[in-house]
């Protein structure tokens, strides 16, 4: 079960950056279907062209990465992991920890590739401690190649579900590895899942990280994005002037869902869920739209 990625910006000693102009309209992701083949940026072969296209700009959204269940009345959108069924009939966005290791998954890498897990000079695994999740390391081409034969195969399952889009998660990995990786590095790595996905016929979500540049977005080749407590943290027009109105907003406290909605609702999917975004009967379920 995936975990919750909402970001703790004070604990890792990032730097909160408002980007003062808002994009008037479609940024670097078309709001048209694509059908071009990215090559990523170690030249990986061409994946075969298909069909993508982001998610409807504000849609009816709801984040169910925690336990998928049968969505409210109204939603159009939905975020699901990539081990549980797309829901028919609504665009399905495809969760997958891409730059990290999930904790129940931890034992696999390491006993079927070892190499791709971050290590330090000293030989020890590199550690996200506030999520248990080790690091992968997408450190030199061959290993960026290698992980997206892994995290493609995800991608893959993604796809003959009925997914249309995934959202990659943790691209800010780099600023917890300890100076081991790099933002261009990560870029690189995004640039070759994204290759992979639309020839798959995903659009693919820059997932958080605010302060990627509009160049390093572009390079990626990321479609739309999923912001978690953009509002919160003031970093909305950070991806408004990439995406337009392509921006998928969570936010986890009353507060600074009004804010969105305020400021945003009228032109961005926005929702309020629990922070541990639980499913309908649990005590802390929560769900509201704009």
């Amino acid at each position: 079960m995936a975990s919750l990625r909402y970001r703790k910006r004070i604990l890792i000693g990032a730097a909160v950056v408002a980007v003062a102009t808002a994009a008037a309209g479609v940024g670097i992701g078309s709001a048209d279907a694509g059908t071009r083949p990215s090559s990523g940026a170690d030249h990986q072969p061409k994946a075969a062209a298909a069909a993508w296209a982001p998610p409807p700009a504000n849609a009816t959204f709801d984040y169910q990465i925690g336990e998928a269940y049968t969505p409210p009345a109204g939603v159009t959108v939905v975020s699901r992991d990539h081990d549980a069924a797309a829901a028919s009939g609504l665009y399905n966005i495809c969760y997958v920890n891409a730059f990290q290791a999930q904790p129940d998954a931890a034992s696999w890498w390491k006993t079927n590739h070892p190499d791709l897990l971050l290590h330090d000079k000293n030989g020890n695994l590199v550690i996200d401690k506030d999520w248990n999740e080790i690091l992968l390391d997408y450190s030199t081409a061959a290993k960026r190649a290698g992980l997206t034969t892994i995290v493609g195969g995800w991608m893959d399952q993604c796809a003959s579900k009925g997914f249309k889009g995934v959202e990659p998660d943790n691209l800010d990995s780099y600023t917890r590895s300890k100076s081991l990786l790099t933002e261009s590095q990560a870029v690189a790595y995004a640039a070759s899942l994204t290759a992979y996905a639309h020839g798959k016929g995903l659009a693919v979500a820059q997932k958080n990280d605010a302060d990627l540049s509009t160049a390093n977005a572009k390079q990626a080749g990321f479609d739309f994005a999923v912001a978690e407590q953009c509002a919160d943290y003031d970093e909305c027009p950070s991806y408004t002037a990439k995406y337009g109105n392509h921006v998928i907003v969570i936010e986890y406290s009353q507060s600074k869902f009004t804010k969105a909605c305020n400021a945003y609702g009228s032109t961005l999917s926005i929702v309020l869920r629990d922070v541990d975004v639980t499913a309908p009967g649990s005590g802390s379920y929560v769900f509201k739209t704009c």
